[in-house]
């Protein structure tokens, strides 16, 4: 399946779930300060394993990062 992962395509196989595609961009393993959002809507955490994407489906994955 095509999914839009932060602005660009990604092809997933076909029974991705969130967390698939949050591997995919790049987040890390242990997934800390990492948000992410379907068409919009956050996801909590709890459910990135739990929730199959589908075709067309807009990801966003956001990490948060120390600086000044």
């Amino acid at each position: 399946m095509n999914v839009l992962l932060n602005g660009e395509e990604c092809q997933l196989r076909d029974d991705a779930r969130l967390a698939d595609a949050i591997a995919a961009s790049g987040a890390p393993e242990d997934r800390r300060g990492v948000a992410a959002a379907i068409d919009g809507e956050v996801v909590p955490r709890g459910q990135w394993d739990l929730i199959r994407l589908s075709d067309g489906v807009r990801v966003e994955v956001l990490q948060a990062v120390q600086g000044g």
